[in-house]
């Protein structure tokens, strides 16, 4: 019998940073979330077929991507990996130099994209690109002392490669807004969108929901051998792309890629729903529903890609509507539904730290804000799919409103859930505290 998915938890409060450095990163994703939909409403005008170039939109497409998305990314990895891996808090003070150099650098990357300034971009550049150098330096730290899950740590490595991978094709296209690029723009997009959207944050979701997913439904522990098997063909899968890309037999390779793609997703897809089904907790509300939404983003682009490959006739839209689906529909709805799941978890796990009756998860959250989130992002996102296919501007402005509305009502979730952590954290000792 497998340990349920939550048993990596036992003595994890040993193994907790200092709240204040996972919900800093937290908090200025959820920030950075908000900001991204007031920047996309302030270039909603090109975002129909946008295809590139500074411009607002392509400040908030940055601001979704290193401000919400890799955010989380690193402040859930700098957590989740040590105690799931089983090994102490080696630092407090990296983490926190990081998120210093990470967040106003992404402030900067996205306000000298959005203002067309390419001194201040490649200021924010520098900055970005140090912080997750850092960031790469402690996930690689971590990960060559994890004992135990095998398939989790096999999904890092090859994150942490891609991750490498983003940053100098990011590197490559910084410096070719001054003018020195190092490679040809054409390829760098390409392994930029791959490493970064694919390899990096998708692994490193893929990796991270073997742990989530059955510890929030209660279930089992997925089976290790099909874990591997899947981040090995995901593996592959980047390496047949990333030489098609760079125009080694790009049509064969395109298309193994994506075939290799499609089976660890089907395979990955199989051990969640395993977990799913199997759990002792079936209602899992609207949180994982946004989770179920971002993985059939994840099969449509997979799709998209195959029909783009096959020569199937294809809206003007297509490009726009692709980048939409991986980041918007797949990645950014699958992150804010765990997100929802993990910060109210994290919280009481902090605030019950040598606590006899600790806080529920679901007595710090807040339902209502979550509520008008949960429509305002769906209806935010079928909105600008619609813009892009009628090619219009005011759509794209209602979609981006709409958004910011339900990343407001994100905000407001954020910081009720603070307010409810701090209240039960300065309850007198024998005091009861908040139950469900």
């Amino acid at each position: 019998m497998k340990p349920a998915g939550g048993a990596f938890l036992g003595g994890a409060g040993s193994r907790l940073l200092p709240a204040s450095i996972p919900f800093r990163f937290f908090g200025a994703a959820i920030s950075f979330h908000l900001l991204a939909w007031l920047a996309l409403l302030a270039g909603a005008e090109r975002l129909p077929r946008f295809t590139g170039g500074l411009g607002w939109p392509l400040a908030a497409l940055h601001l979704v991507t290193l401000g919400v998305l890799a955010m989380t990314a690193i402040g859930a990895s700098l957590q989740l990996l040590p105690v799931a891996t089983r090994q102490p808090v080696r630092s407090t003070r990296w983490p926190v130099a990081i998120w210093w150099l990470y967040t106003p650098g992404v402030g900067a990357v996205a306000l000298g994209m959005g203002a067309g300034l390419p001194w201040l971009l490649g200021t924010g550049a520098a900055a970005v690109l140090s912080a997750l150098l850092g960031y790469a330096a402690l996930l690689a730290i971590n990960l060559s002392g994890a004992r135990g899950m095998p398939a989790v740590v096999a999904h890092g490595w090859l994150a942490l490669l891609s991750l490498l991978v983003a940053l100098g094709t990011a590197l490559s296209l910084a410096l070719a807004y001054l003018g020195v690029p190092l490679l040809d723009r054409n390829a760098a997009l390409a392994l930029h969108l791959l490493f970064a959207a694919y390899g990096f944050m998708g692994l490193l979701a893929l990796g991270l929901s073997t742990i989530l997913v059955p510890m929030f439904a209660l279930a089992a522990a997925p089976d290790e051998r099909r874990g591997l098997a899947s981040a090995g063909l995901a593996g592959s899968a980047l390496i047949a792309a990333a030489l098609a890309a760079l125009g080694v037999a790009p049509q064969p390779l395109r298309g193994l890629a994506i075939a290799l793609g499609a089976v660890a997703v089907l395979l990955h897809l199989q051990l969640m729903g395993q977990a799913l089904r199997s759990g002792m907790r079936r209602e899992l509300g609207r949180s994982f529903t946004l989770v179920r939404v971002g993985w059939g983003g994840l099969l449509a682009s997979l799709a998209t890609a195959a029909a783009s490959t096959a020569g199937a006739p294809l809206p003007d839209a297509a490009p726009t509507l692709f980048g939409l689906v991986v980041i918007g529909v797949w990645l950014l709805s699958f992150l804010l539904g765990i997100l929802q799941r993990i910060l109210p978890f994290l919280a009481s796990m902090h605030v019950g730290r040598g606590s006899k009756r600790p806080p529920t998860p679901s007595s710090l959250s807040a339902e209502g804000p979550l509520a008008v989130h949960f429509w305002c992002h769906l209806a935010a996102l079928a909105g600008l799919a619609l813009a892009c296919v009628a090619d219009s501007g005011l759509l794209a402005s209602l979609a981006a409103g709409v958004g910011a509305v339900g990343a407001a009502a994100f905000g407001s979730f954020f910081l009720t859930l603070l307010r409810r952590m701090r209240d039960s954290a300065a309850a007198p000792p024998g005091a009861s505290r908040p139950m469900a």
